[in-house]
């Protein structure tokens, strides 16, 4: 199976908490895609950070509130986390921290694809050790001037395969990279 990233950015880069993309409309096209992203996902994989984040946020919606609201509540997520402890938005298992051996054995061993949302720092190794398939990027049109970036500077060069593009509408564009080894 799959590893998909998916992540909010914005034309300079910035993957920070996203909340610049509150002044552009959320479409119909982009409910369709992001579901198409996680449709044929069987686990989440998240870095404490991000989960700390997520839980509060999305434990409290229901299907009503936004569909991908079950995706998210009932799809077990797998946390790489060194320190977090007690996590409660669930069903959740604690990974412990970074190794590409275990994230490739959790990607195989998933019925399904693994959907990875946020999470820069844990993307950013996943990127180095070859782990990503599929890089979903929602870019903003709006710069930032200011990080953090996902691929910051002094990152490696990291080629990618473009595999479709989707003009939303409302100035958001979906982008789809499969990343490629290093040249």
């Amino acid at each position: 199976m799959a590893i998909k990233v998916h992540e909010f950015t914005t034309v300079d880069g910035c993957v920070g908490t996203p909340m610049w993309t509150a002044t552009f409309p959320f479409t119909d096209g982009m409910e369709r895609a992001l579901g198409a992203v996680t449709g044929t996902c069987g686990a989440i994989l998240l870095g404490r950070r991000t989960y700390e984040m997520f839980a509060p946020a999305w434990s409290v919606r229901t299907v009503e509130d936004d569909p991908g609201a079950p995706f998210f509540n009932d799809t077990p997520k797998h946390v790489v986390s060194s320190t977090l402890q007690d996590p409660s938005w669930g069903p959740v298992f604690v990974l412990g921290g970074y190794e590409a051996d275990r994230i490739a054995a959790l990607r195989d061993s998933t019925e399904g694809d693994v959907y990875v949302s946020g999470s820069v720092q844990l993307v950013r190794a996943m990127l180095a050790d070859g782990l990503v398939d599929e890089l979903h990027l929602v870019q903003y049109p709006v710069a930032l001037g200011e990080g953090p970036y996902l691929f910051p500077e002094g990152a490696p060069r990291t080629p990618m395969e473009l595999l479709g593009a989707e003009d939303f509408g409302n100035g958001v564009v979906h982008l789809r990279y499969r990343p490629l080894p290093p040249e």
